[in-house]
C-alpha cells in the first residue's frame, strides 16, 4: 500500500520527532518498511467471561493475518463485555446498559489515542455490539463491523434448550412444575459452548440489524459462532476494510435514513428484541442521524413476522442460518418492496446486489414463512403513549396477537422485590406488576427484568400477568410486558407517583398505557415527590445517572 492510506497514523510514525513513537511501535513488531502502511485498529470484545465471547480474539487473529497479507498494519485491543446473562437479577445487571457507553468511550479513546488509520470491530454479547458500532461510527474512519455468532442449541431430553430455559426453570422448579433434578439438568445443557444467546434476543437482533444497516459483509449476523463459514467472513470483512482504506471512505458514511428504515424492518421480520428501540435511536445519535421513538410504530403496523424465532416461538439463529440465513429474509423483504435496495454496504454492493442470487426455500422448513402466511401480522414491538409515558414506553407482543390488559397496579421499587413476590404466590392474574426506580437514571443503568418475566411464565401467568417497568427488558422476554417507560420515575415521571390498586391499562391496538387517576391527581402528588437516592455517590455508575438521556431517546450519554 502506498504511503498515502495512512492518514492519520503518519502523525505518530513520520519525522525526526517521532523517534520514541516508532521505538514504541518497533517494540510490538514494526520494521522501517511498515511505518508507511496504514494502522488499523482491531477492537475485540474477547474475553472468557461469556461464552459469547470466548471466541472472539481467535476470530481477531484470523483478520490480523489477513490485514498483514494486504499490507496493513493490525492493532488489537479489548473493549470488553458485561454480560447479561450472568450479570442479570443482581446488582451487576446495572452495569450492562452502561458497558455501551464505555465500549464507545474505549473505542474512541484507543483509536485517538494511537493515530488508527481504520477499525474493525468484533463483538459478541448484548452492548458490545452496539457499543463497538457507536464508537467506530464516532472516529468516522474506514470501519468494518464482525459479529462473532450465535451459540449452538443445548439438548435436553431430545428438546432444544437455551439460557432462557435455563431462566424459565427458575420459574417452574418455584411452582412444582419441574423437579430439582430436571431443573439442574436444564442448566447444565443451556450453554454448551462459544457464542451468542441462541434465539432472537438482543446480539442475534442487532447483529442483524448491523448487517441490514450496510455494515458488515453478508452473513456476519446467522453464521454461528463455530461453524467452519466463520472464519471466512473475517477474511472477507479484512478485505472488505482494505478496500474502504484505499477509498477513504469511513464508517459512518454508510449510514443514512434509508439504512435505518432497513434496520427497523428487518428487525420487526425477525420478532426481534426491544433493546433495538434503544440501541438503533443510540446508533443514530452518533451517526447524526434523524430518528425518532416515533418511527418505530410505522414499521411495526407494515411488517409481518415471518420468523418463528425463540422466545415467543421454536426456533433460534442456528436453525435460521440452516435455512438461509438473514440474507433469505432480506430477500423476501426486497422482492415485497419493503426495503431500500440501493442502499451501500461495506463490501462495496448495495444491499440489492448483495441479495440478488440468494434463493429462498420455504417448501420442506418452517423457520422462515412466506408474507402470505406469516407468524403474526404485525411486528413484535410496539410503542406506547398515555399519561404514564408522555415520552413513550416499548410494548413487546411476540407472541401474542394483541395485548389489551386493564388490571390493578401491584408496585415494586425494585426487581428483586417483585421476582420475590412471584415465586411466593403474591403475584395474581389479572395483576399489572410495575416495577419503577429500574430507569437509566434511576437503577442507574436500567437493568434488564428477564428474572422476572421468565418467572410469570414459569408460574403459569404469562397469559394473565403484565409486567410494566421504567427498565428493560431482555430479547428473552415475552409475555405481557411493557418497558423503557418514560419519563423514568428518578426524574419524577407519573410511574413514580402511581400507588397500590390503581387500574392501569395497556392496549396494543390504540397504543396506549394509562393508569385510571386524574392528572390534578397525579399532580399533586408530584409536588410532594423526591427524587431516590440511587446509592452511588462516586465511580461510572454516579457519573452515568448524571449523564445518561431518557430512554425515549435512546439512553446515551454523548
Amino acid at each position: 500500500m502506498s504511503q498515502t492510506y495512512n492518514r492519520k497514523s503518519r502523525e505518530m510514525t513520520e519525522g525526526l520527532s517521532r523517534t520514541a513513537n516508532r521505538a514504541m511501535l518497533r517494540g510490538v513488531g514494526f520494521q522501517d518498511k511498515d511505518f508507511t502502511k496504514p494502522i488499523v485498529g482491531i477492537a475485540s470484545a474477547g474475553s472468557d467471561v461469556s461464552p459469547c465471547n470466548i471466541h472472539l480474539d481467535e476470530l481477531a487473529a484470523v483478520a490480523r493475518k489477513r490485514l498483514r497479507e494486504l499490507d496493513i498494519m493490525p492493532l488489537t485491543f479489548h473493549t470488553f463485555v458485561v454480560t447479561d446473562g450472568m450479570a442479570m437479577g443482581h446488582e451487576g445487571m446495572k452495569a450492562s446498559l452502561v458497558s455501551r457507553e464505555t465500549i464507545a468511550d474505549v473505542i474512541e479513546l484507543d483509536a485517538r489515542g494511537h493515530a488508527m488509520d481504520a477499525l474493525l470491530g468484533i463483538g459478541g454479547c448484548d452492548k458490545t455490539i452496539p457499543g463497538t458500532v457507536m464508537g467506530m461510527i464516532r472516529m468516522d474512519v474506514p470501519g468494518v463491523f464482525v459479529y462473532g455468532g450465535t451459540i449452538a442449541a443445548g439438548n435436553h431430553d431430545g428438546s432444544p434448550v437455551d439460557i432462557v430455559s435455563a431462566f424459565e426453570a427458575v420459574g417452574a422448579f418455584s411452582a412444582g412444575k419441574i423437579t430439582e433434578q430436571e431443573r439442574h439438568a436444564v442448566e447444565c445443557a443451556a450453554c454448551p459452548g462459544a457464542g451468542a444467546c441462541g434465539g432472537m434476543y438482543t446480539a442475534n437482533t442487532m447483529a442483524s440489524a448491523v448487517e441490514a444497516l450496510g455494515l458488515s459483509v453478508p452473513g456476519s449476523a446467522s453464521v454461528p459462532a463455530i461453524h467452519p463459514d466463520r472464519d471466512q467472513l473475517l477474511v472477507d470483512s479484512a478485505e472488505a476494510l482494505e478496500r474502504l482504506v484505499r477509498e477513504d471512505r469511513s464508517f459512518k458514511s454508510f449510514l443514512s435514513r434509508e439504512s435505518f428504515e432497513n434496520a427497523i424492518r428487518v428487525v420487526m421480520a425477525l420478532g426481534g428484541s426491544t433493546n433495538a428501540v434503544l440501541h438503533l435511536l443510540g446508533i443514530a445519535h452518533e451517526a447524526g442521524i434523524e430518528l425518532s421513538i416515533n418511527d418505530f410504530n410505522a414499521f411495526s403496523d407494515t411488517t409481518p413476522i415471518i420468523c418463528d424465532m425463540k422466545p415467543a416461538g421454536r426456533y433460534v439463529m442456528e436453525d435460521l442460518h440452516q435455512v438461509g440465513g438473514l440474507s433469505a429474509v432480506m430477500k423476501i423483504l426486497l422482492d415485497a418492496g419493503m426495503l431500500h435496495g440501493d442502499c451501500p454496504t461495506v463490501n462495496g454492493k448495495t444491499i440489492a446486489q448483495n441479495l440478488e442470487d440468494v434463493e429462498t426455500r420455504l417448501e420442506g422448513q418452517e423457520v422462515i414463512h412466506p408474507l402470505s402466511d406469516p407468524v403474526k401480522p404485525t411486528g413484535p414491538i410496539v410503542i406506547l403513549k398515555g399519561n404514564l409515558a408522555q415520552e413513550g414506553a416499548v410494548l413487546k407482543t411476540c407472541g401474542l396477537s394483541e395485548v389489551v390488559h386493564s388490571g390493578p397496579a401491584r408496585i415494586f421499587e425494585n426487581e428483586e422485590s417483585a421476582l420475590d413476590a412471584i415465586l411466593n404466590d403474591g403475584v395474581k392474574a389479572g395483576d399489572v406488576v410495575v416495577i419503577r426506580y429500574e430507569g437509566p437514571k434511576g437503577g442507574p443503568g436500567m437493568r434488564e427484568m428477564l428474572s422476572p418475566t421468565s418467572a410469570i411464565a414459569g408460574v403459569g401467568l404469562l397469559h394473565d400477568v403484565a409486567l410494566i417497568t421504567d427498565g428493560r427488558f431482555s430479547g428473552g422476554s415475552h409475555g405481557m410486558v411493557v418497558g423503557h417507560v418514560a419519563p423514568e420515575a428518578q426524574v419524577g415521571g407519573p410511574i413514580a407517583l402511581i400507588r397500590e390498586g390503581e387500574i392501569i391499562t395497556i392496549d396494543s391496538n390504540k397504543k396506549i398505557l394509562e393508569v385510571d387517576v386524574p392528572e390534578a391527581e397525579l399532580e399533586k402528588r408530584r409536588q410532594s415527590w423526591q427524587p431516590r437516592d440511587t446509592g452511588y455517590h462516586t465511580g461510572a455508575l454516579y457519573k452515568y445517572a448524571k449523564l445518561v438521556s431518557s430512554a425515549g431517546l435512546g439512553a446515551f450519554t454523548s
